[in-house]
Parts: C-alpha cells; sequence; structure tokens
C-alpha cells in the first residue's frame, strides 16, 4: 500500500477526472488497513481543500486508522468532531473503536465512549455490550467485564452462547477458578454449548493450578460421549490420571475410551508414553509404542523423548538402542503433533528440551536438517560429559 498514495495522485493528472468524496474514502480505506494515518491524514485534508464535505464514513475510517495504529489521542480528535458535525456513529463504529483501544489497553477510553454514546442517545444494543466484554475479558479486566455483564443482564439484552464462553474463558486464562466455575454454572443454566475452545482454557487453568481431580470432574459434567471435539474430552480426563500417575486409573479409563467407541490418537499414546516414562514403567511403555504402531499412528517427538527419559534415569541406557530401533524414527526429522495441554501437566522431558533447543539451529556449518539419531547423539555426548550416565549391565 506504500504505492497507494502515488497511485491516487497519478489518477488525478489524467483527464476528465473529478474530486469526489468516496474516491478519496477508498483510499483512506486502504491506507487504515496498512497503519499508516498521517498519509491518510494528507489525503483527508486534500479532500477539503478540494472543496469536499467529508461524510461520517470517511471521518470514522481516519478515525480509526488512528487508533488501530496506535494513535488514541489523533483518534480523539476525530471523536470529537465528529460529534461537532452533529453526526451520530453507529454501532460498527464504537465497536471498532471499542475494540481498537482495547487491544492497546486503554479501558478508561472505552469506559469514556460507553458514557458518551449513551449520553448522546445513541440506541444501545447486545453487540455494545459484547464488544466491550470482549475488550474487558482479553485485558484481564474482570471486574469491569463483570460490571458490563450485570448492566446487560438488567437493560434486558439477550446474552448468547458466545458471550458468555468469552467470559469463562476470561476468567480462566486468569487462573480464577471460582469466577470460571460460577460463569460456567451460568453457562449451563442458559443451557449454552460449551465451546472447545472454552473447553480447552477451562482445561489450561485447572492444570496450572494443579487440581487434576477437578480436571476428572469437569469432563466428566461436560460428557464423555461428546463427539464434536475428537478425542480432547476422553484424553483430558486420561491426563487427570496421568498426571497424578493413577496408572490403575489411567489404564481402566483407556480401556473404557476404546469401548466408548472412541479411537485413541497420538496425544492419547502419548499421555500414557510420558505417565510410563516418568513411572519407569518399561514394559508397559514398549507395549504402548507396539499398540500406536498396530493403530499405524507416527510417534512424534514426545514419543521418542519419552522412550530416550526413561531409559536413561532408569539406568538402562545400554537397552535404549534396542527400544528405539523398535519405532525406526532416527532419519526421520522430528515434528511435535501432541496437544501442548498435555506439557502443561507433565513439562517437557529433559530430551524434548534440548531437542527443540537444538532445533532453532541449523545442523552444523552446512544447514544440515537435525534428525532424530542427529539429536539423539548430541544428547548422549552431553549426557556423557556430565557423567550421569549410568551403565545397568
Amino acid at each position: 500500500m506504500t504505492h497507494g498514495p502515488m497511485v491516487f495522485q497519478w489518477w488525478k493528472n489524467q483527464a476528465g477526472y473529478r474530486a469526489k468524496e468516496h474516491y478519496y474514502t477508498s483510499f483512506i480505506h486502504s491506507l487504515r488497513k496498512a497503519r499508516m494515518p498521517f498519509q491518510a491524514q494528507n489525503l483527508f485534508n486534500e479532500m477539503r481543500d478540494e472543496g469536499v464535505q467529508p461524510s461520517l464514513a470517511t471521518m470514522a475510517t481516519l478515525m480509526l486508522c488512528y487508533a488501530e495504529s496506535g494513535f488514541p489521542d489523533q483518534a480523539q480528535i476525530l471523536w470529537n468532531e465528529i460529534a461537532n458535525y452533529g453526526f451520530q456513529p453507529d454501532t460498527v463504529i464504537c465497536m471498532e473503536l471499542m475494540d481498537a483501544y482495547g487491544k492497546m489497553g486503554l479501558f478508561y477510553e472505552i469506559a469514556r465512549i460507553f458514557k458518551e454514546i449513551k449520553s448522546r442517545g445513541h440506541i444501545l444494543d447486545a453487540k455494545i455490550y459484547t464488544t466491550m466484554i470482549s475488550c474487558y475479558g482479553k485485558g484481564g479486566q474482570l471486574q469491569l467485564m463483570e460490571n458490563i455483564f450485570e448492566e446487560m443482564r438488567s437493560g434486558g439484552f439477550s446474552v448468547d452462547s458466545s458471550t458468555v464462553n468469552l467470559i469463562v474463558r476470561s476468567y480462566s486464562f486468569a487462573g480464577s477458578l471460582t469466577g470460571m466455575e460460577e460463569s460456567y454454572r451460568c453457562l449451563k443454566a442458559y443451557r449454552y454449548f460449551l465451546e472447545e475452545e472454552t473447553i480447552r482454557a477451562m482445561a489450561f487453568a485447572y492444570i496450572q493450578k494443579e487440581k487434576f481431580y477437578q480436571l476428572g470432574e469437569f469432563v466428566r459434567k461436560v460428557g464423555l460421549k461428546r463427539k464434536n471435539v475428537g478425542n480432547l474430552l476422553w484424553n483430558l480426563l486420561l491426563l487427570s490420571y496421568a498426571a497424578n500417575f493413577k496408572m490403575r486409573n489411567l489404564q481402566r479409563e483407556f480401556l473404557n475410551m476404546v469401548d466408548a467407541g472412541f479411537k485413541p490418537d497420538l496425544t492419547t499414546f502419548n499421555i500414557r508414553a510420558l505417565a510410563f516414562s516418568r513411572m519407569e514403567m518399561f514394559w508397559d511403555l514398549h507395549v504402548s509404542v507396539l499398540h500406536m504402531q498396530h493403530m499405524n499412528i507416527a510417534p512424534d517427538l514426545v514419543t521418542f523423548g519419552a522412550i530416550v527419559d526413561s531409559y536413561l534415569n532408569g539406568r538402562m541406557a545400554n537397552k535404549l538402542s534396542l527400544a528405539l530401533s523398535q519405532i525406526g524414527m532416527h532419519n526421520l526429522y522430528p515434528n511435535v503433533l501432541t496437544d501442548p495441554l498435555v506439557y502443561e501437566a507433565f513439562g517437557k522431558g529433559d530430551f524434548h528440551v534440548s531437542a527443540e533447543n537444538l532445533l532453532q539451529y541449523p545442523h552444523k556449518m552446512h544447514q544440515e536438517k537435525w534428525t532424530y539419531s542427529k539429536l539423539l547423539r548430541f544428547y548422549l555426548k552431553k549426557y556423557f560429559s556430565k557423567g550421569q550416565l549410568f551403565w545397568n549391565h
């Protein structure tokens, strides 16, 4: 868009050109997308010099260009000018301005805009409230979010599913289990649908607080028969047991998952693999890897790391090569496809952390890509040098 003003200048020099506001508005809108407010201001000034009076659309576009580019003071000047012209910004303009202020953390500006549009007799609708709830929630302003939500309800506005889901997520990301659970009960009272993103947010909150029992109870309440989120709920249930190393429960629920008609995926197997690895349950780890192969599920870096850490930490390094040969990953390029919620519960293993650090850089001087075997050689060399490797003869 850096060539936009040049194109417009060329166009104005063509025969038959007449200055019209919608020409300027179109280019100012393009400059808004490109985050070029001062070039947009130049066009706006030129339009006025040509004797073309700006409409609400043009002034609002320039105002939002400033706001979205991080210049709230200039946006405020345009907001006041719009009012002086007697224009009434519509709901969409107000929402976009609030959203821009929210991204800058200017929550007091959002409140000011809301107060002004009410004082000007603007007919409020639910979208204004949901935008404010979204801005406050994403910014961690939970009390402001709750106040607006209560005002919205007391004003008789309908509260939709996405708004309540957003409130639940906001409490989740803030780590407020009490607020999260209360808003979740509110969602259920409305009989609204719990979105997958909200399920993940709530699971994240429980995991962060190491409330694994509550995590298990939560997914059971949501309903393990629900299939539109894939294996997410079952995997979270398995994770709730695996993170507490309740191995019998883990095995029982894995079988229940299969009996319920759900097909285990890579995350399912890696939850088990990490638990077996930490508990140094070598045979169970071996059987789980064979089960993966039987189901044609390709292992990833998490699987490989679980095996390496298990055998090294269990002083079974002499059997590591045999264990890894069974999965045939040595010449493959590493990838990670496991659900990140698993790392939140278990953390990343030593080999996993080492591998990710190395993967940030090409291998050697000729830009050769890392393979699992090269990562392992580097890791074992470092492991030997620290005198941490003990052979179990």
